[in-house]
């Protein structure tokens, strides 16, 4: 009965991320991408929205709601709210249509035990059967075709909304590790502090992001670009508009970013002799929504002297590896925790 059980059970993957959080259903592939966002009653602690929806009351909510964000840092900052969001990932696709689902969630290379504790506990109260992690620089690797079982060094820079991991994997396993608390969401706030010490203007997290969207990029760019920007004037408290150069964007993101090459350096000099020359030849692997911004990549090949490279579809990187790995349990088996 156990065995039919097992083969019945749909088999999901779920990457919470800081800022997004995708579903991988295992026959049927990515399902769900949702912005990692609840919102709560205070009133008595209900669950009132969860992802696009709850996004939209960000900033906007009454005294007796509240918006927020449960990851940060890409780990378990509100436990109660991420069992409650998980449940409404898992219902949303179908999880429960007949045995309760095996559920495998990605989670910081760096965690602590009580951290993993908490995503295999919030896992396991959201419906999942089973409940399995895999580290996410693994992942990543896995999603962006790196063979990470080979006995041979690759590099993967994996930075996403709330933390950036750079991970050595060799064998299956992850051979030397940083993480920096620094991603998207630091650089959006970067930009954010700019505006408001150069322009006296203050702008919300969305509207940071797409500047930086728009016309960030990490390297200069040989023509000047520029973005008409609303947001509320700091003296008068009216609101404004105001025009952001390229350059300027440039300036706001050079300490943020350079936070993370120091991270990756780091790393760099802790990797063995023996896998320095892989890595040299194979390049840095660079995957999560961050490693999309322009000229990031050269930047990182300028800094270090390696050549970097962003993966293909490398915002979806981590979701994909965890669903390759679902599928092909056996063959990952050194790679994941239960």
């Amino acid at each position: 009965m156990t065995v039919m059980a097992f083969s019945f059970s749909k088999k999901i993957g779920i990457d919470l991320g800081t800022a997004n959080s995708l579903v991988y259903v295992v026959g049927e592939g990515i399902v769900l991408e949702e912005p990692t966002v609840v919102a709560v009653s205070l009133v008595d602690g209900k669950v009132l929205a969860v992802g696009r929806e709850a996004q939209k009351m960000l900033g906007r909510t009454p005294g007796n709601i509240r918006a927020s964000k449960p990851m940060r840092d890409g780990v378990i900052a509100d436990y109660a709210v991420t069992e409650a969001m998980m449940r409404y990932f898992l219902r949303k696709v179908g999880a429960f249509s007949l045995f309760r689902p095996e559920v495998m969630v990605c989670v910081p290379a760096g965690v602590t035990q009580v951290e993993r504790r908490a995503v295999l506990g919030a896992t396991l109260e959201s419906g999942a059967r089973n409940a399995y992690l895999i580290e996410e620089p693994l992942a990543a690797a896995i999603g962006a075709g790196v063979p990470i079982s080979e006995a041979s060094g690759n590099m993967v820079l994996d930075m996403g909304g709330g933390s950036s991991e750079a991970a050595v994997i060799s064998l299956g396993g992850v051979v030397t590790f940083k993480s920096v608390r620094v991603a998207g969401n630091k650089i959006d706030e970067a930009i954010a502090k700019y505006a408001r010490r150069k322009h006296n203007l203050v702008i919300g997290e969305t509207t940071a992001e797409s500047i930086k969207i728009k016309i960030g990029s990490a390297m200069p760019v040989g023509k000047d670009e520029q973005m008409e920007v609303t947001g509320r004037d700091s003296i008068t408290g009216l609101p404004r508009q105001v025009a952001i150069s390229s350059i300027e964007v440039f300036e706001a993101m050079r300490e943020p970013l350079g936070k993370i090459i120091g991270m990756l350096k780091q790393v760099m000099e802790e990797v063995p002799p023996e896998l320095s020359s892989d890595i040299i030849d194979k390049g840095i692997v660079m995957t999560g929504g961050t490693a999309t911004l322009r000229g990031f990549d050269r930047l990182i090949t300028q800094e270090t002297g390696v050549p970097a490279f962003v993966a293909e579809e490398a915002p979806k990187c981590v979701i994909k590896g965890i669903g390759i790995a679902l599928e092909n349990l056996d063959v990952y088996e050194r790679s994941i925790k239960k």
